[in-house]
């Protein structure tokens, strides 16, 4: 592929072995970690402390869902092998399986199979994840410096094609917008995918103008070193390209104004 979406620290592994042309990140479509934690019964009152003594099956080491899980959970004083244990060797595909078939007291699901599992009565969504860590940058289009350089336009017009896709969703009901989106979840009922939508927009998950904020990078940098994943920190320039992003959303702007 020229293009791929992924996690920032993707890049962040590239450069940290020094390779050469590694990739660029030019465009930010989540800002937020969109999985939510599961009981296996209701907590209408939930605290992260609930945690306490309990099994969470959390993903697998190294993976950004599982370290900033443990990035929060850390926050509140529990410390994985001490007063909670993480269970991180479910693959990602059978979490849900594995809950379901008795492992772990808690699990964490993304949409729409969260809400599914609570409609089945499989277990009930006590807390997301993402609205605990805050702001971090969790997937990103990139692509090789090379490729880049030589493809201007086309990562102007790809990133002029994406916020058209996430002004429309912002400005559309849940109901449409599943509509359109079924495709890509088969077997989903259009209610649950409506249902997963407004859970992320509630979350605030999406960036609206896909301009990552160094801030933001620093988090994930955080959370990253926080579970041992991170040998040294790297630069925000040497990963992230915002110009494409800030340029791209001045001419919308312009067009938005002319329209006007």
């Amino acid at each position: 592929a020229d293009i791929g979406l992924m996690g920032p620290e993707a890049a962040i592994y590239v450069v940290t072995e020094g390779k050469k042309n590694s990739p660029v990140v030019f465009g930010q479509l989540t800002k937020r970690d969109g999985s939510f934690l599961v009981s296996r019964k209701s907590e209408p009152d939930f605290r992260w402390e609930n945690l306490r003594g309990k099994t969470i099956v959390a993903g697998r080491t190294g993976g950004v869902p599982a370290m900033t899980f443990e990035y929060v959970v850390n926050k509140h004083g529990l410390r994985n092998g001490e007063n909670v244990t993480l269970n991180n060797d479910v693959a990602f595909n059978l979490m849900g399986p594995a809950f379901e078939g008795g492992t772990g007291d808690y699990v964490t699901l993304f949409e729409p199979t969260a809400s599914e599992y609570e409609k089945a009565g499989k277990g009930y969504v006590v807390a997301s994840v993402g609205a605990e860590s805050g702001e971090i940058p969790y997937t990103a289009f990139m692509a090789l410096t090379d490729y880049v350089k030589k493809n201007e336009e086309t990562i102007k017009k790809f990133l002029s094609a994406m916020l058209a896709a996430i002004r429309y969703m912002n400005e559309t009901d849940e109901k449409t917008v599943a509509e359109t989106l079924l495709k890509q979840f088969p077997g989903t009922s259009a209610e649950s995918v409506a249902t997963a939508l407004a859970s992320y927009r509630k979350i605030d998950a999406w960036s609206e103008d896909m301009i990552m904020k160094e801030t933001a990078f620093d988090n994930l940098q955080t959370v990253m070193s926080n579970a041992g994943e991170l040998r040294k920190k790297v630069n925000f320039k040497d990963i992230i390209d915002n110009s494409y992003a800030f340029s791209v959303n001045r001419n919308n702007e312009k067009t938005t104004e002319s329209h006007s």
